[in-house]
């Protein structure tokens, strides 16, 4: 797939508040601190077309970008958020859980991992959570040239394996660096399929 336009929509503090249109829609999502913006516009080959910040947990809404004339890309808050009062985690968390379970337009969520660390529990408890929920879904695994090639396919591998102990059938997942551009196609095609 080629994006020839990426352009910023609308931010909408509710789903009730999102696009009516029935385009599809492809949402990224991860962590704090997992280099979404980063990624977002390295698909996008747009530098500043999703805010990237030094400081974590920036994005508070549903922000929904349109491709091509065909479909939306979507940058999702956080989970495991920033620095944020409880209370606004907690309407975090219900913007999140009320978008992904009620969006007919969701064709798959990404969520983002940072290749670098081992399974943390917060990301294990969301991948669970998509499965039960029976929400389609892939793993991207962020930051791959802050590790060699062999090291980042080991770190994405033993990341799977682990969902073994509950998953029979492991997610569809890509390795990616926002700075190399490594992943990029291989993202787009998959997406390009569902289109």
């Amino acid at each position: 797939m080629e994006i020839k336009k990426a352009e910023f929509v609308i931010s909408s503090p509710m789903v009730s508040k999102c696009p009516t249109n029935e385009l599809p829609e492809f949402a990224f999502i991860g962590r704090s601190n997992v280099g979404k913006s980063s990624l977002i516009n390295m698909l996008c080959n747009k530098r500043q077309l999703a805010k990237t910040s030094s400081t974590p947990g920036k994005t508070l809404l549903i922000n929904h970008f349109i491709i091509n004339n065909e479909w939306y890309l979507v940058d999702l808050p956080g989970y495991g958020f920033a620095k944020r009062s409880k209370s606004e985690r907690d309407k975090l968390e219900q913007m999140i859980r009320s978008y992904v379970l009620q969006r007919d337009q969701l064709v798959n969520l990404f969520v983002l991992i940072d290749i670098r660390h081992e399974q943390q529990k917060i990301d294990r408890e969301f991948i669970d959570w998509l499965g039960m929920s029976g929400i389609p879904f892939s793993i991207i695994f962020t930051k791959a040239d802050k590790l060699g090639p062999g090291k980042a396919k080991q770190n994405a591998q033993n990341w799977l394996n682990q969902l073994k102990d509950v998953w029979e059938e492991l997610p569809p997942s890509f390795i990616t660096s926002s700075e190399k551009k490594i992943g990029r196609d291989e993202v787009l095609d998959y997406i390009e399929k569902f289109i």
